[in-house]
């Protein structure tokens, strides 16, 4: 599978590791569903959206896992955080890097991060869905 990352000529770069867009060619096509930051058991790991963040994306590379695609395969991904706020970025970042710490190294796949004003459950703080695309 080849992703090709384009940015927009003229704007800010987005944060690295993450591309405005993406052009993705191969045969096959995988949606991930939401993941959420819990663990084996169901239950909300702790450390507020930090926490959460790290677990969600270590579930997202058990779906990835599950389907025969790798972090490499992503070209894009959903970020669904309740009453979102920039303050948060920090939070979020150091949840990616413990979950970048312990997953192979992802691609450059375009992002979008919304905020919300709830999940399917008043715990949840962070949902994460993403399309991989194999060959």
């Amino acid at each position: 599978m080849t992703v090709t990352p384009h940015n927009i000529a003229g704007r800010p770069d987005p944060p690295p590791g993450f591309s405005h867009a993406t052009v993705a060619q191969g045969s096959r096509i995988v949606h991930i569903s939401g993941q959420v930051g819990t663990d084996e058991s169901g239950a909300v790991v702790p450390g507020g959206l930090a926490g959460q963040a790290e677990r969600a994306l270590l579930n997202l590379g058990l779906a990835l896992d599950a389907t025969g695609a790798t972090q490499q395969d992503v070209v894009s991904m959903r970020l669904y955080v309740v009453n979102w706020d920039p303050s948060m970025f920090e939070d979020l970042g150091r949840g990616a890097a413990a979950a970048g710490a312990q997953l192979p190294a992802p691609g450059t796949p375009a992002v979008t991060l919304i905020g919300v004003s709830s999940l399917f459950t008043p715990d949840m703080l962070i949902e994460i869905e993403a399309v991989a695309v194999l060959d």
